[in-house]
């Protein structure tokens, strides 16, 4: 690795964060302050990582959408 101690340190520290978070061991907002990122930073690092914000799959959250909708049919 050609990088900078303290570079090498902020990316090692994202990774920790992005994977704790992921593991649902930390919230986003003390994830992000393990990575030393404002919370809405670490929500679209999230994103660059293929990690949703909510915690869920895109396709969980289609479902959940779906039975919402149908739940607040009449019957």
């Amino acid at each position: 690795m050609q990088k900078e101690p303290d570079e090498f340190e902020a990316e090692a520290r994202l990774l920790l964060a992005l994977k704790l978070y992921e593991t649902g061991k930390l919230t986003t907002g003390l994830a992000a302050k393990l990575a030393g990122v404002p919370r809405v930073t670490f929500l679209f690092l999230l994103g660059q990582h293929g990690l949703s914000p909510f915690g869920e799959e895109p396709d969980e959250l289609e479902r959940d959408l779906e039975n919402a909708q149908q739940a607040g049919r009449p019957q």
